[in-house]
């Protein structure tokens, strides 16, 4: 990659894209879902992809059809699934609320958004690209707007959200980033680091209870001792690579963060992807504090298409989600409303009447120094416009925007 500014249009496996590059990350977002399906670095002279793209995706460029595809890949998301993407107005199953059908994970994850501009502005030092979409359902009448860039010298890729609410009333919604990283950056070793001190596993009742090895409905303060259901604990700061499971883990960012943060470290490679927002404590007026780290260990536990190649067959797909949310354990806004709030945050957010809301984002990928590496990231700060990254007496800071204030300024030249 050259240190230039990009911002062109692309083709990503037979699909429409957006390309934004910076010279340090390239990126890919696709109008179709809004998936982020690329997000990289090179390395030894070759790109490096850590975000997941399924071995399952539909590579053809065919319509979805539930006629034709339906069978094996049960929902249109599934079909088109990749990297990182946006959950709203529910974060996990969807289905017949407010007078209207909503598909799992929103519209926004299944929905074609409309790329308003995309351009590289070099006197801004940013390269960007616009991007919008309604809901097609009058008794949800909201918009999301996003601007997704890079900037000069910036090893990361923002993401500011507006939601508006054209409506009479105001509407209460989950709103996630589904970020989903894969091999061959995910391998057995990496270790996770999470802002969230306190940690719950799914009740009964939900899609992990016969693929998951964790225990169920089961709080703990620590990933290093995470209840199993046949006793003992396990690990999971440390991914154990394909173990036949699948589960999913809730931690509750502390309401006194100024930065909320995930975190996962390839020691081998001495490379780690972060997830960044602003914390409860770090949010201006009008914006989104995202008050949950999920974590979707996609191990191996799901014997069934398309994680399978035929029902009853091994699980082939091998990921990690690195989840940020406002709801309750991807259960769904439905399940958000009857439970507002879990381990002391709540599941919703209140879109105003006539009102909007923003969320900003980012996701960087750095390279670590060894004493970091050897101890592991245990602290995620903003400093004076800069990331300030710790563990044990290490500590390394970059040249990233975490305070958030160059998104501020960024946002504000959306429509």
């Amino acid at each position: 990659m050259t240190d230039e500014l990009v911002a062109s249009q692309v083709s990503f496996m037979g699909r429409p894209a957006v390309r934004l590059a910076n010279g340090l990350v390239r990126a890919a977002i696709e109008p179709d879902g809004g998936m982020v399906s690329e997000l990289g670095v090179e390395r030894d002279g070759r790109f490096l992809n850590l975000h997941w793209v399924p071995a399952f995706r539909e590579t053809s460029g065919a319509s979805w059809s539930e006629t034709l595809h339906g069978a094996f890949w049960k929902s249109r998301l599934l079909y088109t699934l990749a990297g990182d993407f946006i959950c709203s107005p529910t974060f996990g199953p969807g289905g017949d609320l407010d007078g209207a059908e909503l598909p799992p994970h929103g519209w926004t994850a299944n929905a074609r958004w409309k790329l308003l501009r995309a351009e590289a502005d070099a006197a801004k030092g940013i390269a960007y690209a616009d991007l919008s979409l309604d809901s097609s359902a009058s008794e949800w009448p909201l918009r999301w707007t996003r601007r997704d860039f890079v900037a000069t010298g910036q090893s990361a890729l923002f993401s500011t959200l507006s939601i508006r609410n054209e409506g009479a009333k105001p509407l209460t919604i989950n709103l996630a980033h589904h970020n989903t990283i894969g091999a061959p950056f995910l391998e057995k070793g990496c270790r996770i680091s999470l802002g969230a001190r306190s940690f719950m596993t799914p009740p009964q009742g939900g899609e992990f209870d016969e693929t998951g090895r964790l225990a169920i409905g089961a709080a703990f303060d620590s990933l290093k001792a995470a209840p199993l259901r046949s006793g003992g604990s396990a690990d999971i700061s440390l991914v154990p690579g394909m173990i036949g499971a699948t589960d999913l883990v809730t931690g509750a960012v502390p309401r006194d963060a100024k930065l909320g943060w995930s975190c996962v470290l390839n020691p081998r490679l001495g490379l780690a992807y972060l997830c960044l927002f602003p914390g409860p404590n770090g949010i201006a007026e009008g914006e989104i504090a995202l008050g949950f780290n999920d974590l979707w260990m996609q191990y191996g536990g799901r014997p069934f298409t398309p994680w399978a190649e035929s029902e009853g067959g091994a699980d082939q797909s091998f990921c990690l989600g690195t989840e940020n949310a406002v709801g309750a354990f991807a259960n769904g806004l439905e399940y958000s409303r009857a439970h507002p709030e879990v381990l002391g945050n709540p599941t919703l957010v209140e879109i105003p009447a006539h009102g909007e809301r923003r969320l900003h984002y980012a996701t960087a990928i750095v390279t670590m120094g060894a004493d970091l590496v050897r101890s592991g990231i245990e602290r995620v700060e903003a400093e004076g416009g800069s990331l300030v990254l710790g563990g044990g007496a290490a500590s390394q800071s970059l040249p990233i925007s975490a305070d958030f204030e160059l998104s501020r300024r960024v946002g504000r030249g959306m429509l």
